[in-house]
């Protein structure tokens, strides 16, 4: 393939909180395009092959594979609204997400904790969803509760179920549901919250729960986000799209190399939110950072995770998107 010269080029040297000139994300963006229309992203769940493929995409049906033209993928982006609101039981908590505005929620989903009066470590329950919500909802900077551990006491087809439960009761703030099993149960979901805030159209003007899912890294949506996604969107409740890839084990050992997998892989679960229904709330997500090649590790407090997530922060500023970023 022939790439001409440009005739002009801005850049920045060393690293600061502006990660990239916008020429420089003007070239990630032109990357992630051609990453998406000539090696495409596996979409492992029929229906979202069929809105995919009926939104323009080129869909492979034997490998499972789709390819996104950049008319189809820039699209979507369009009607991406530019601000969602993460609604709260509580009207006073109401956050607005958009724009520069920063706000700060809890990490998430934790499978052991430490008792704090035995010091024992032992598995999550949920009781401890209830109380990891109660402690949010006390702490004046914390701004949105996110499912900070796994009920790991109930069944495998109800654990979220129990999980929201847990939270509702425990938090008037925004539920960020992390821990989503499959679209039956972010179905049930959404009706549960429906029953609080009055019914389903009551649900889309005012949504008090929201959910997240994560690409398999690299460039793969399986069914369960696929089912996710296409649920929150029909529903008109927030959907982040975060990617968890590896620099040197999921994604290119350079910084630049893994944005571009990392972006492929949400702007494609965005697309397949917006071609589901367009306008639906979606937030730009990143909790990318590097494999640590000597311990076989992804450390969250490593250096490239705060670079990554500042260049993420800029991606969302460029598409107009709010963002939701791991922090160090």
């Amino acid at each position: 393939m022939i790439r001409g010269p440009s005739a002009s080029f801005e850049e920045f040297h060393g690293w600061g909180l502006q990660m990239y000139s916008q020429d420089q994300y003007d070239r990630l963006h032109e990357a992630t395009l051609e990453v998406l229309r000539l090696t495409g992203v596996e979409v492992h769940l029929d229906e979202a092959l069929d809105v995919l493929e009926e939104g323009g995409c080129i869909v492979d049906r034997e490998t499972k594979v789709v390819k996104f033209p950049a008319h189809v993928v820039e699209g979507a982006l369009s009607t991406c609204p530019s601000q969602v609101l993460l609604a709260a039981r509580d009207p006073q908590y109401d956050y607005m997400m958009g724009g520069k505005r920063v706000g700060y929620t809890d990490f998430g989903c934790g499978i052991m904790v430490v008792d704090p009066e035995t010091g024992e470590l032992t598995e999550t329950t949920n009781e401890d969803v209830g109380k990891t919500a109660l402690l949010c909802d006390a702490m004046e900077n914390v701004d949105v509760y996110s499912t900070a551990v796994v009920a790991r006491d109930k069944p495998d087809s109800s654990y979220d179920l129990h999980m929201l439960e847990a939270a509702f009761l425990n938090t008037g703030k925004h539920v960020h549901h992390i821990d989503v099993s499959s679209g039956q149960n972010a179905r049930k979901m959404f009706e549960m919250a429906s029953y609080i805030v009055g019914g389903k159209d009551e649900l889309r003007e005012r949504p008090i729960v929201s959910t997240l899912v994560c690409p398999t890294s690299p460039l793969m949506l399986h069914t369960v986000t696929c089912e996710v996604i296409m649920e929150s969107a029909r529903w008109g409740c927030p959907i982040n799209v975060l990617s968890m890839a590896m620099s040197g084990a999921s994604s290119p050992v350079s910084v630049s190399g893994t944005l571009v997998t990392h972006n492929a892989e949400v702007l494609a679960g965005i697309t397949l939110a917006q071609l589901t229904s367009p306008g639906a709330p979606t937030m730009y997500g990143s909790s990318t950072t590097m494999f640590d090649m000597t311990y076989a590790t992804a450390p969250v407090g490593a250096p490239e995770l705060g670079m990554i997530s500042a260049a993420v922060a800029g991606f969302s500023n460029y598409y107009n998107l709010p963002s939701y970023v791991a922090g160090g």
